[in-house]
Protein backbone atom coordinates (compact mmCIF):
# COMPACT_ATOMS: atom_id res chain seq x y z
CA UNK A 1 0.00 0.00 0.00
CA UNK A 2 2.77 2.43 0.92
CA UNK A 3 4.36 3.07 -2.44
CA UNK A 4 5.11 6.14 -4.53
CA UNK A 5 4.46 5.66 -8.21
CA UNK A 6 3.48 2.58 -10.14
CA UNK A 7 5.46 0.02 -12.10
CA UNK A 8 4.55 0.00 -15.79
CA UNK A 9 6.05 -2.21 -18.49
CA UNK A 10 8.55 -0.30 -20.60
CA UNK A 11 9.46 2.20 -17.87
CA UNK A 12 12.49 1.61 -15.70
CA UNK A 13 11.35 3.87 -12.85
CA UNK A 14 8.04 4.33 -10.99
CA UNK A 15 5.66 6.55 -12.96
CA UNK A 16 2.36 8.38 -12.55
CA UNK A 17 -0.42 9.26 -14.97
CA UNK A 18 -0.10 12.94 -15.90
CA UNK A 19 -3.73 13.08 -17.05
CA UNK A 20 -4.92 12.17 -13.55
CA UNK A 21 -2.55 14.70 -12.00
CA UNK A 22 -3.79 17.55 -14.19
CA UNK A 23 -7.40 16.57 -13.48
CA UNK A 24 -6.79 16.57 -9.73
CA UNK A 25 -5.00 19.93 -9.97
CA UNK A 26 -8.04 21.30 -11.80
CA UNK A 27 -10.39 20.12 -9.06
CA UNK A 28 -8.27 21.67 -6.33
CA UNK A 29 -7.72 24.88 -8.30
CA UNK A 30 -11.46 25.35 -8.79
CA UNK A 31 -12.22 25.11 -5.07
CA UNK A 32 -9.27 27.31 -4.14
CA UNK A 33 -10.38 29.95 -6.65
CA UNK A 34 -13.94 29.94 -5.28
CA UNK A 35 -12.59 30.18 -1.73
CA UNK A 36 -10.33 33.06 -2.74
CA UNK A 37 -13.22 34.91 -4.39
CA UNK A 38 -15.39 34.51 -1.27
CA UNK A 39 -12.63 36.08 0.80
CA UNK A 40 -12.09 38.93 -1.66
CA UNK A 41 -15.73 39.89 -2.18
CA UNK A 42 -17.59 38.57 0.88
CA UNK A 43 -14.87 38.42 3.58
CA UNK A 44 -16.04 34.82 4.09
CA UNK A 45 -13.24 32.54 5.32
CA UNK A 46 -15.32 29.43 5.99
CA UNK A 47 -14.75 27.60 2.70
CA UNK A 48 -11.01 28.33 2.63
CA UNK A 49 -10.61 26.78 6.10
CA UNK A 50 -12.26 23.57 4.92
CA UNK A 51 -10.30 23.65 1.68
CA UNK A 52 -6.92 24.15 3.36
CA UNK A 53 -7.57 21.20 5.67
CA UNK A 54 -8.64 18.93 2.79
CA UNK A 55 -5.79 20.13 0.58
CA UNK A 56 -3.18 19.41 3.28
CA UNK A 57 -4.59 15.93 3.95
CA UNK A 58 -4.69 15.18 0.22
CA UNK A 59 -1.04 16.20 -0.19
CA UNK A 60 -0.03 14.21 2.91
CA UNK A 61 -1.65 11.06 1.50
CA UNK A 62 0.21 11.53 -1.78
CA UNK A 63 3.59 12.09 -0.15
CA UNK A 64 3.52 9.74 2.87
CA UNK A 65 1.22 6.89 1.79
CA UNK A 66 0.49 6.44 -1.91
CA UNK A 67 -0.78 8.82 -4.61
CA UNK A 68 -3.34 6.25 -5.75
CA UNK A 69 -5.23 6.79 -2.47
CA UNK A 70 -5.39 10.58 -2.79
CA UNK A 71 -9.12 11.52 -2.97
CA UNK A 72 -8.59 14.17 -5.68
CA UNK A 73 -6.52 11.76 -7.79
CA UNK A 74 -9.15 9.03 -7.37
CA UNK A 75 -11.85 11.38 -8.70
CA UNK A 76 -9.57 12.48 -11.54
CA UNK A 77 -8.72 8.86 -12.37
CA UNK A 78 -12.42 8.10 -12.76
CA UNK A 79 -12.98 11.17 -14.94
CA UNK A 80 -10.12 10.37 -17.36
CA UNK A 81 -10.49 6.59 -17.25
CA UNK A 82 -11.21 6.40 -21.01
CA UNK A 83 -8.14 8.42 -21.98
CA UNK A 84 -4.76 6.90 -22.82
CA UNK A 85 -2.39 7.42 -19.85
CA UNK A 86 0.50 9.82 -20.22
CA UNK A 87 3.24 8.54 -17.94
CA UNK A 88 5.61 10.86 -16.08
CA UNK A 89 8.39 10.16 -13.60
CA UNK A 90 7.19 9.88 -10.01
CA UNK A 91 10.29 11.36 -8.33
CA UNK A 92 9.85 14.91 -9.60
CA UNK A 93 6.12 14.84 -8.83
CA UNK A 94 6.87 13.85 -5.24
CA UNK A 95 9.15 16.87 -4.89
CA UNK A 96 6.42 19.14 -6.31
CA UNK A 97 3.84 17.71 -3.91
CA UNK A 98 6.19 18.19 -0.97
CA UNK A 99 6.17 21.89 -1.88
CA UNK A 100 2.37 21.79 -1.91
CA UNK A 101 2.30 19.99 1.45
CA UNK A 102 4.68 22.54 2.96
CA UNK A 103 2.60 25.49 1.77
CA UNK A 104 -0.69 23.93 2.86
CA UNK A 105 0.73 23.05 6.29
CA UNK A 106 1.87 26.63 6.74
CA UNK A 107 -1.60 27.87 5.78
CA UNK A 108 -3.22 25.32 8.12
CA UNK A 109 -1.15 26.49 11.09
CA UNK A 110 -1.74 30.13 10.23
CA UNK A 111 -5.46 30.06 9.48
CA UNK A 112 -6.85 27.00 11.30
CA UNK A 113 -4.75 26.67 14.44
CA UNK A 114 -4.14 30.39 15.06
CA UNK A 115 -7.35 31.46 13.22
CA UNK A 116 -5.49 34.42 11.73
CA UNK A 117 -4.91 35.93 8.32
CA UNK A 118 -2.12 38.04 6.92
CA UNK A 119 0.21 38.63 3.96
CA UNK A 120 2.13 35.36 4.49
CA UNK A 121 -1.05 33.31 4.27
CA UNK A 122 -2.22 35.21 1.20
CA UNK A 123 1.11 34.75 -0.54
CA UNK A 124 1.13 31.00 0.21
CA UNK A 125 -2.38 30.71 -1.19
CA UNK A 126 -1.42 32.68 -4.30
CA UNK A 127 1.67 30.51 -4.90
CA UNK A 128 -0.48 27.37 -4.69
CA UNK A 129 -2.95 28.84 -7.17
CA UNK A 130 -0.16 29.73 -9.61
CA UNK A 131 1.40 26.26 -9.36
CA UNK A 132 -1.96 24.55 -9.97
CA UNK A 133 -2.92 26.95 -12.78
CA UNK A 134 0.27 26.23 -14.70
CA UNK A 135 -0.30 22.49 -14.21
CA UNK A 136 -3.91 22.67 -15.41
CA UNK A 137 -3.65 25.22 -18.21
CA UNK A 138 -0.24 24.47 -19.71
CA UNK A 139 0.78 21.07 -18.33
CA UNK A 140 3.80 22.74 -16.74
CA UNK A 141 4.85 21.42 -13.35
CA UNK A 142 6.91 24.25 -11.86
CA UNK A 143 7.93 22.12 -8.87
CA UNK A 144 9.20 19.45 -11.26
CA UNK A 145 11.30 22.05 -13.06
CA UNK A 146 12.84 23.12 -9.76
CA UNK A 147 13.60 19.46 -9.02
CA UNK A 148 15.23 19.16 -12.43
CA UNK A 149 17.61 22.02 -11.68
CA UNK A 150 19.24 19.92 -8.96
CA UNK A 151 18.82 16.48 -10.53
CA UNK A 152 19.47 17.02 -14.22
CA UNK A 153 21.02 13.58 -14.70
CA UNK A 154 18.25 11.62 -12.99
CA UNK A 155 15.02 13.27 -14.20
CA UNK A 156 13.11 11.05 -16.63
CA UNK A 157 9.72 11.05 -18.33
CA UNK A 158 8.74 14.69 -17.92
CA UNK A 159 5.31 15.90 -19.15
CA UNK A 160 5.48 16.70 -22.85
CA UNK A 161 8.94 15.07 -23.02
CA UNK A 162 10.55 18.38 -22.03
CA UNK A 163 13.41 16.48 -20.34
CA UNK A 164 14.65 15.30 -23.71
CA UNK A 165 16.77 17.70 -25.73
CA UNK A 166 15.24 18.03 -29.19
CA UNK A 167 14.35 20.66 -31.74
CA UNK A 168 10.82 21.98 -31.67
CA UNK A 169 8.55 20.97 -34.51
CA UNK A 170 7.36 23.62 -36.95
CA UNK A 171 3.88 23.74 -35.42
CA UNK A 172 5.41 24.63 -32.03
CA UNK A 173 7.38 27.65 -33.23
CA UNK A 174 6.11 31.21 -32.73
CA UNK A 175 6.49 33.31 -35.86
CA UNK A 176 7.10 37.05 -36.17
CA UNK A 177 3.59 37.53 -37.58
CA UNK A 178 2.08 35.87 -34.52
CA UNK A 179 4.06 38.19 -32.25
CA UNK A 180 2.79 41.20 -34.22
CA UNK A 181 -0.80 39.92 -33.92
CA UNK A 182 -0.33 39.57 -30.17
CA UNK A 183 1.06 43.10 -29.87
CA UNK A 184 -1.77 44.50 -32.02
CA UNK A 185 -4.33 42.73 -29.90
CA UNK A 186 -2.73 44.15 -26.75
CA UNK A 187 -2.97 47.66 -28.25
CA UNK A 188 -6.61 47.00 -29.12
CA UNK A 189 -7.40 46.04 -25.52
CA UNK A 190 -5.51 49.10 -24.23
CA UNK A 191 -7.52 51.29 -26.64
CA UNK A 192 -10.78 49.77 -25.45
CA UNK A 193 -9.86 50.55 -21.85
CA UNK A 194 -8.89 54.12 -22.73
CA UNK A 195 -11.91 55.00 -24.89
CA UNK A 196 -14.72 52.82 -23.51
CA UNK A 197 -13.95 52.44 -19.81
CA UNK A 198 -16.70 54.86 -18.75
CA UNK A 199 -19.26 53.10 -20.95
CA UNK A 200 -18.26 49.62 -19.79
CA UNK A 201 -18.35 50.79 -16.16
CA UNK A 202 -22.11 51.40 -16.31
CA UNK A 203 -24.16 48.74 -14.57
CA UNK A 204 -26.33 46.56 -16.85
CA UNK A 205 -30.09 47.17 -17.02
CA UNK A 206 -32.94 44.72 -17.15
CA UNK A 207 -33.47 43.66 -20.77
CA UNK A 208 -37.22 44.30 -20.64
CA UNK A 209 -36.60 47.88 -19.46
CA UNK A 210 -34.20 48.42 -22.35
CA UNK A 211 -36.73 47.08 -24.86
CA UNK A 212 -39.49 49.27 -23.41
CA UNK A 213 -37.17 52.27 -23.69
CA UNK A 214 -36.59 51.50 -27.39
CA UNK A 215 -40.34 51.43 -28.02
Amino acid sequence: MKQFGESVDGYNIPVLNEREIRGAAGILFLFMLISFMLIMFEADFLLIKYFITVFMLDMAIRVFINPKYSPSLIIARFMVRNQTPQYVGAAQKKFAWIIGLTLSTAMFIHMIIFNAYGPANGISCLICMILMFFEVAFGICIGCKVYGLFNKDTVQYCPGEVCELKDRQEIQKTTGKQVLVLLAFGLLVAGMIFFFNDYFSKGPQDLMDVLRGIK
